[in-house]
C-alpha cells in the first residue's frame, strides 16, 4: 500500500512554484478562502495582451482566434480543483478576470461543484484608455465569488459590508481605482514591476467581506503579494504560491514593511439594526488611512484608533467616527470629519482633509 505523507500547513509563507504542482502538497480542507487572479489567456507565440486591451510585443486582432482553449481550460480545471479540494467545507473561493477568460472560468467552477453566489464588477475609476479606438474602453474586470458547495454554510460579513458602503447594503458593482501612485511596484528602471497588480483596497474588501481574523487565506497566483499584505495587516493567515522569483522577491519586501493593524481594530463589528454607522470606510479600503491609525481631538483630549470596517474604538466605544466623536464628551451629536484629527508631518489635520484628497480632481 502506498504511504500516505503529512501534509503542513505553510502559514505565511510564500512557495515558489507552479500553482497547481504546489497546491497538491497542501492538505484537505486546510484553507478557509482563496483569492486567485490567474493568467489571462493571452499568451500567442510569446506575446501578450493586457487587460486594458493595450499591446505587449504587437498581438493583433486575431489573436482569439488563435489562443490555445482546451490547453488552458485544462490547466484551469487542474488549479481550480486542487482549490477546491484544499478549501475547507464551508469556504469560498474569489476568481477575478477580464472577458478574455471570466467566462470559461465560471463555467469550470460550475463543473467542478463550486456554488456561485455573486459575481461582482470591478468597475475602474481610472482605466486605461483604448488607443487603438478598436474596441470599447475595458474599464472593469469580473470577480466570481463562490462557495464550495451548495452546502456550505459560507461566511458573509454583512455589517461590515454595509459599513465599508456608508450604511448601504454592499452591492454588486464596486467602483476603485487601478493600483497607482506609491502603491504600484516598480522595477530599478521605474517600470511597472507587475502588469496587473492589483489595488490593495479591493483586496481589503474581498477579505471583509468573506473572512475573520485568524483565517487562512491562499493566493495561487500571488504575483506581488497584494492579498498576503493586506491579510498580513488584517489579522488574516495567508499561503501564497508564485512561480517568478522577481515577484517573490518583491512580496517578500512588502511584507517586511508591512504592519499588523492592532486587533482590536479588526475584529468583526456588530450585527443588527444597532452597528454602527460609517461614512469614511472607503477611504480605509483604499489605504488612504489604516487600521489602527490614532486619531485625537485638536486638544488631543481624546484618543481613538480606526477599525477595519472604516469606524473608530475608543476604550470600550466603537462605532463611527462621528458616534465615537459624541460618546467621548457626552454630547448628543458630532461632526466626526472635523471632530477627528490625525497627523502628518507633524501637524494634526482633520479627517475631512483626507476626504476631500479622496475626490478625483476636476
Amino acid at each position: 500500500m502506498p504511504v500516505e505523507v503529512p501534509r503542513e500547513l505553510p502559514l505565511d509563507q510564500i512557495l515558489l512554484g507552479d500553482a497547481a504542482a504546489t497546491l497538491r502538497m497542501l492538505p484537505d480542507a486546510s484553507v478557509q478562502c482563496v483569492f486567485a487572479d490567474p493568467p489571462y489567456n493571452l499568451q500567442l507565440r510569446g506575446e501578450l495582451r493586457r487587460p486594458d486591451d493595450s499591446l505587449v510585443e504587437g498581438v493583433d486582432e486575431d489573436w482569439d482566434k488563435f489562443a490555445d482553449f482546451p490547453a488552458y481550460d485544462a490547466f484551469t480545471r487542474d488549479w481550480l480543483g486542487e482549490c477546491r479540494r484544499v478549501l475547507a467545507k464551508d469556504g469560498t473561493i474569489w476568481v477575478i478576470g477580464s472577458y478574455h477568460n471570466i467566462f470559461r472560468i465560471g463555467a469550470i467552477m460550475q463543473d467542478l461543484g463550486f456554488w456561485i453566489l455573486n459575481d461582482v464588477i470591478w468597475r475602474k475609476s481610472n482605466p486605461m484608455p483604448n488607443f487603438r479606438g478598436r474596441r470599447f474602453t475595458n474599464a472593469h474586470e469580473t470577480m466570481i465569488w463562490a462557495a464550495r458547495s451548495q452546502q456550505s454554510r459560507y461566511k458573509l460579513n454583512y455589517q461590515a459590508m454595509k459599513s465599508l458602503n456608508d450604511e448601504v447594503q454592499m452591492r454588486s458593482d464596486w467602483t476603485l481605482p487601478l493600483c497607482t501612485g506609491a502603491e504600484r511596484l516598480r522595477n530599478a528602471h521605474g517600470l511597472k514591476l507587475h502588469p496587473t497588480q492589483k489595488p490593495e483596497a479591493l483586496l481589503h474588501r474581498v477579505i471583509m467581506a468573506a473572512t475573520a481574523p485568524g483565517d487562512v487565506i491562499l493566493d495561487p497566483f500571488l504575483g506581488t503579494g497584494t492579498t498576503a499584505a493586506v491579510a498580513k495587516r488584517l489579522h488574516r493567515h495567508f499561503i501564497g504560491i508564485e512561480r517568478h522569483p522577481a515577484y517573490v522577491e518583491a512580496a517578500w519586501g512588502r511584507l517586511r514593511a508591512e504592519a499588523r493593524a492592532p486587533r482590536n481594530a479588526v475584529v468583526a463589528p456588530p450585527a443588527g439594526r444597532d452597528a454602527p454607522r460609517i461614512a469614511f470606510g472607503s477611504l480605509v479600503e483604499r489605504g488612504l488611512i489604516r487600521p489602527g491609525a490614532r486619531v485625537v481631538d485638536r486638544q488631543r483630549r481624546f484618543a481613538a484608533e480606526v477599525t477595519a470596517e472604516g469606524g473608530l474604538v475608543s476604550g470600550g466605544l466603537r462605532g463611527s467616527i462621528h458616534r465615537v466623536g459624541a460618546a467621548v464628551q457626552n454630547a448628543p451629536s458630532c461632526n466626526g470629519w472635523i471632530f477627528w484629527h490625525f497627523e502628518r508631518n507633524g501637524e494634526l489635520l482633520p479627517l475631512d482633509v483626507l476626504r476631500k484628497e479622496s475626490q478625483p480632481e476636476g
